[in-house]
């Protein structure tokens, strides 16, 4: 459950190094042109058995871990292919951060442009945090957004965040909502660009209208609107 600037729940233990964006999220639930359904396929290999039967020793499919919203993981977690979809899946399962060593950097990028929170502690904090979470009554955990701190039953560290993606988390935007907060200064960027270049504005329709509205010209101008 996140509160303002406090994400407090029930974390559980994934401890597999090099869990690549493959097997958070399998190709074949990638067919579809929105996000919606990808809860479903979220590990699905770790979850499920050939005949789609729950693996009823997986951590994630015992009753007690039904509303986990954290996972604490293994070193390079999210490395391989740069598919988004991973961190969407994540976050429709409910998981709204990820606690590990080290992360495939391009995941990263995603996690934290979509909001899911990615937080990096060293490897002796991470054996401890995997040692609460490996026990339902232990495994509570606390993390204090605003000043960067993460607390268990016996652990209590401190981790960073660069200024951009603590800002993101701490006023809880994505990248679409962080780049409009530039809007102001985007617009006064625009307007002196046009007045000092005013040869280039709307090139696209000037050829158009020059060229006549002929299915090639206006192959043309859509060309240079591309460019």
């Amino acid at each position: 459950m996140r509160e303002q600037h406090i994400l407090s729940g029930k974390m559980a233990p994934l401890a597999i190094e090099n869990l690549d964006t493959d097997q958070i999220m399998p190709k074949q639930f990638l067919h579809g042109i929105d996000k919606a359904g990808l809860d479903k396929g979220l590990l699905y290999d770790l979850r499920f058995d050939a005949e789609g039967r729950k693996r009823s020793d997986f951590v994630l499919n015992r009753p007690e871990r039904a509303d986990v919203e954290v996972l604490v993981a293994g070193a390079n977690f999210g490395c391989g292919s740069s598919r988004e979809h991973a961190v969407w899946g994540l976050q429709q399962y409910g998981i709204q951060a990820v606690v590990a060593p080290s992360f495939g950097e391009i995941f990263y990028s995603n996690a934290m442009n979509n909001q899911l929170l990615l937080v990096m502690l060293p490897e002796e904090e991470i054996t401890r945090l995997m040692a609460d979470a490996a026990s339902p009554e232990t495994s509570h955990i606390h993390i204090d957004l605003e000043n960067l701190r993460v607390r268990s039953c016996n652990v209590d560290a401190f981790f960073t965040l660069s200024e951009r993606h603590h800002r993101m988390q701490l006023e809880r935007r994505d990248l679409i909502g962080m780049s409009l907060t530039y809007q102001a200064q985007i617009e006064q960027f625009a307007r002196l660009h046009w007045e000092s270049h005013p040869w280039m504005k709307n090139v696209a329709s000037r050829t158009r209208q020059q060229l006549g509205h002929t299915p090639r010209a206006q192959g043309i101008a859509h060309l240079g609107e591309i460019a």
